[in-house]
């Protein structure tokens, strides 16, 4: 049993004019394992904030607030430390790795996290199964890191990452953005695998409610304006796909 603990999270960014901005204004939430988390919001509200700044993006500085993992202080980690921990990120917008292979890439990666390179032989078995899950070529195991791969397949080797390197606790920020559906049912048949695998904690953030339809979230944050300002169960998202975000926003800016 793992818990990812966030309290009072204060986060600004550096806008590159020499001034901070407040992004992040207090944000409280609890995740264990085996919980799947679902946070909504407009465009703006923080909500990609809070996964960088839980995965130690130095573009953020945290101004006062704790993020632990079963007891031990995640902000006093370096980025490869929190991974090793059994924290993991499925980014938005997936960077390309000129020069390193997927397969090369991925078994790097578990062997910092394991401590020790997994067998070869096993390890091959597990990533054309992973690959074939997913419906990805074979042959992208020798490609480069998201080098030409499209939107769907940058997203596709996310999740396979995510199966193969089993975290105690997952992020996805806008893992549905830019899939077609098709891809969607084949992320979210991934995401899960993973979870009925490892019964990690997810964290997904998300706009729309297409890719609750088939990852069932047990909580439902709404988030607006650096905070969360209210929560609730599945149900909460669908009113939200019905009801949209205005009423929340106009709230936000009544009181500031």
């Amino acid at each position: 049993m793992s818990t990812l603990s966030i309290r009072d999270l204060h986060v600004s960014v550096n806008t590159g004019d020499g001034e901070d901005k407040q992004i992040l204004k207090g944000v409280d939430l609890t995740i264990n394992s085996g919980e799947t988390h679902a946070i909504m919001g407009p465009n703006g509200s923080g909500k990609s904030t809070l996964a960088y700044s839980i995965a130690g993006h130095p573009k953020y500085t945290v101004t006062s607030g704790s993020v632990t993992l079963d007891g031990e202080d995640v902000l006093a980690m370096s980025v490869d430390e929190r991974a090793r921990a059994g924290l993991f990120l499925a980014m938005q917008y997936p960077v390309e790795v000129p020069g390193v292979s997927v397969s090369n890439f991925l078994r790097t990666a578990k062997t910092a996290i394991d401590g020790e390179a997994p067998k070869l032989r096993n390890w091959m078995k597990e990533l054309k199964t992973a690959m074939s899950d997913l419906h990805m070529d074979a042959a992208f195991a020798q490609r480069n890191v998201n080098e030409g791969f499209s939107g769907g397949e940058k997203k596709r080797h996310e999740i396979m990452q995510l199966e193969l390197l089993k975290p105690k606790m997952a992020v996805l920020d806008e893992t549905d953005s830019g899939l077609d559906i098709d891809a969607l049912r084949i992320v979210s048949e991934g995401v899960n695998k993973a979870k009925a695998e490892t019964d990690a904690g997810f964290l997904m953030i998300t706009h729309y409610t297409r890719i609750l339809n088939y990852v069932k979230p047990d909580y439902v944050h709404v988030f607006v304006d650096g905070k969360i300002v209210e929560e609730g169960g599945p149900e909460l998202s669908e009113r939200l796909e019905t009801e949209g975000y205005e009423r929340y926003v106009n709230t936000a800016k009544a009181g500031s």
